[in-house]
């Protein structure tokens, strides 16, 4: 386990793929307000402030690459799906592809750092993840990987057969997303604080997937031979406002459809004082990533 100082994060999964070859799924997040989120994190100070909250992504990113690696091959081309600015993307080198193509609902965040920040010529393709089919051609991609996007998709069955139908017989599909316990400890504070002080609560926190969904979603999309596990990233936060203010500049906000999006000030100095409570209980802030590879 990894043990970050200050500095990270969030959350869940579920997309949609309207067309005819997919039924339409219940909806849970917003993803206009999510491109918007994402836009302004990567415009805010001319992404400097992203750029400060990398430390999640890019650690993700690195543990990613490893298992990359462990596969002894050379790919025509990468597709990396809900790119950003490329944390993974950036960790490629041409010993691994000739080419990088980086999909991305946010056309800011997809165009925060020039070229020359990869080593391998890069493609930017701004697009909705929920409808890979549109941009990416079946049978296409000799690899797809994702990090850290996939947790904000509403059907996420959908979207794993999408990836499945753009792979080569021969394709790799390697991902992370964060599920499980991830912001267990806000979730629960901002719950707790809203019921005493409002009557009534709202969801702040989306809701997570833990591995055994997983498991089943890949096998229902037509994957096979692949392995799901979880690691921990733990993040140490001064206090639960250092949390929030990296969650937002990490274009990483609340965007479940139907939610209170604004909280009274004595309801987040409750939820910040029982934040601090559990987080003394539990003596940790564990993000849990979801690994598929």
């Amino acid at each position: 386990m990894l043990r970050l100082l200050r500095p990270g994060l969030l959350k869940r999964s579920l997309a949609t793929f309207s067309d005819s070859q997919f039924n339409q799924p219940f909806l849970v997040f917003d993803r206009h307000v999510k491109r918007l989120q994402r836009d302004g994190a990567a415009a805010k100070n001319d992404g400097a402030n992203h750029r400060t909250v990398d430390y999640l992504r890019n650690e993700v990113a690195e543990r990613m690459i490893e298992r990359l690696l462990d596969v002894k091959r050379k790919y025509e081309s990468v597709l990396d799906v809900g790119a950003g600015p490329g944390h993974f993307s950036r960790l490629i080198e041409t010993k691994l592809t000739d080419k990088i193509v980086m999909l991305e609902l946010s056309e800011r965040s997809l165009h925060r750092d020039p070229d020359s920040d990869f080593d391998v010529p890069v493609e930017r393709v701004h697009a909705d993840e929920e409808n890979l089919l549109r941009v990416i051609k079946p049978s296409s991609q000799e690899a797809v990987v994702s990090c850290l996007s996939l947790h904000w998709i509403n059907d996420l069955l959908g979207v794993l057969i999408q990836i499945r139908e753009i792979l080569r017989p021969d394709g790799l599909f390697l991902a992370a997303l964060l599920g499980g316990d991830t912001l267990f400890e806000l979730r629960t504070a901002l719950q707790l604080a809203e019921l005493e002080r409002e009557g009534g609560i709202s969801p702040h926190v989306s809701p997570m997937t833990d591995t055994r969904d997983v498991t089943n979603l890949l096998g229902r999309a037509g994957f096979t031979l692949l392995t799901v596990d979880i690691e921990d990233i733990t993040v140490t936060y001064p206090s639960m406002f250092e949390l929030l203010e990296d969650l937002q500049d990490m274009g990483e906000g609340n965007a479940v459809i139907g939610s209170r999006h604004i909280l009274h000030r004595d309801t987040l100095i409750a939820a910040s004082a029982a934040y601090k409570d559990r987080m003394e209980a539990r003596g940790k802030a564990a993000h849990e990533m979801i690994m598929v590879s």
